[in-house]
């Protein structure tokens, strides 16, 4: 179950600030080294220096990025540029955006949800349920920025069931009257809006109507594994264990949406391959057991023809059945290639080999693709255009194109406490980082 622990968030004070905008950031899993760079020199106080700080030269195991975002917080805790809430609350955040072209309909969509500190608790049926496997560089990297600033900084994004939306109305009745304390428009065009909720029948309302309800990990499977990670360390150094006095290690910062949510949209993490595959006959031969395959050439307006037509197709198709997209380096065509629905008998019970992304990895790419898929060998992109531009114009030799996983179908994999192949699921739109802070506070959640 979930329990939800209303806590004094730490937030910008923006007549010290200044503009909310310039100061927060993407989650810093998609900020690349420009990125970075760029949200530095975009204002010094940007929470890029707590969340996901430079190396500089010369940096040694006691004077590093993360002993600075630990200096950078408390002086900014000092300066008034941080502010903790005097009373405890959540934070009801709305994002409103507009689907990436050839992901659905490109009418806006609200993804509403709140951010709130929910109590840690191992993972299990009716409690919290990932859904994907982690990796241990990454989590060794979040533990270190923890130990030394013991804060979340980036909420883990989650999912509970509401399909009659009670928790839903419960926040919009509490908001109802407010104006939002942040309103800001980030880079792509989104605007996100966030109150704040300390009222304590509509907190009790919303913890009372989350206390039966598992939750779901969207993103943030890395941080959450450190959190239970820091949460065993500080008991051990305490000398205590779990019981009824709650440590401000024992909550984590969390954005909580329901799976039901219209305003929710997965997309799909397309694969582009670094290295050649056989040419495409040779492909269609060692498939042709259980797949199809249907080529779409270029038409007279050359590739861009061809690709709105593959790009459609793909989509169309993919709701009746399982598609894959492949693009090759110097083809005059597209290709689809199609799971056989005889196939699809045999591949068992299990929720995890029934997703696109398992029969992608499982039935195709292990026949005709490189022996070893890692970072080396393999890019990742949630871009339609990005992953068929790779191909025809950059470092790209093919690319496979999927269909975004449903909702459900995570849903199931974590229910049945299976575990989804790395970038399986790109849940959107992201929560921005640096809107509310947990910094803990040592008298109380």
């Amino acid at each position: 179950m979930a329990n939800l622990l209303p806590f004094r968030g730490v937030l910008y004070d923006q007549d010290v600030v200044g503009d909310i905008g310039k100061v927060v950031a993407p989650p810093y899993d998609v900020i690349d080294g420009d990125h970075q760079r760029a949200l530095y020199a975009r204002h010094p106080e940007n929470v890029i220096r707590l969340e996901l700080g430079q190396e500089e030269p010369g940096d040694t195991p006691d004077r590093n990025r993360y002993t600075r975002a630990a200096q950078y917080l408390a002086e900014w805790l000092t300066s008034g540029a941080l502010r903790r809430d005097s009373v405890p609350a959540v934070y009801p955040y709305t994002v409103e955006y507009v689907v990436p072209d050839g992901q659905g309909p490109s009418a806006h969509k609200v993804l509403t949800g709140f951010l709130g500190l929910m109590e840690l608790q191992d993972f299990g049926p009716g409690r919290v349920l990932p859904h994907e496997n982690t990796r241990s560089a990454a989590k060794a990297d979040r533990l270190h920025l923890m130990t030394a600033c013991r804060s979340n900084f980036s909420p883990i994004f989650s999912l509970f069931s509401d399909p009659e939306q009670r928790a839903h109305r419960t926040i919009q009745q509490a908001i109802a009257a407010q104006k939002p304390r942040i309103e800001l428009t980030d880079d792509d065009g989104f605007i996100h809006r966030l109150w704040a909720v300390s009222d304590p029948q509509a907190l009790a309302a919303l913890s009372a109507e989350l206390r039966s309800k598992p939750l779901f990990i969207a993103d943030g499977h890395h941080r959450y594994e450190t959190a239970l990670t820091y949460q065993r360390q500080r008991r051990e150094q305490e000398g205590g264990s779990a019981g009824t006095l709650r440590r401000p290690y024992d909550g984590v910062l969390m954005l909580c949406a329901g799976l039901e949510d219209p305003g929710l949209t997965v997309l799909p993490t397309h694969r582009v391959l670094k290295s050649a595959l056989p040419p495409i006959q040779e492909i269609r031969d060692r498939l042709g057991a259980e797949f199809t395959c249907e080529e779409i050439p270029f038409d007279r307006q050359g590739e861009a023809g061809g690709r709105r037509r593959f790009l459609k197709t793909l989509r169309e198709r993919g709701t009746q059945a399982k598609v894959f997209g492949l693009a090759l380096q110097g083809a005059s065509a597209y290709y689809l290639f199609f799971f056989r629905h005889e196939a699809e008998a045999t591949l068992g019970d299990s929720p995890r080999d029934r997703l696109d992304v398992s029969v992608l990895h499982g039935r195709l790419l292990s026949r005709i693709g490189p022996a070893e898929l890692d970072e080396h060998t393999v890019i990742h992109t949630k871009s339609d255009d990005e992953a068929l531009d790779l191909v025809l114009h950059g470092s790209g030799r093919a690319a496979f194109l999927l269909n975004p996983t449903r909702v459900s179908e995570v849903s199931a994999v974590a229910s049945a406490g299976e575990r989804m192949p790395h970038k399986s699921t790109y849940f959107f739109p992201k929560p921005l980082t640096g809107l509310v802070l947990h910094v803990m506070d040592e008298d109380g959640p």
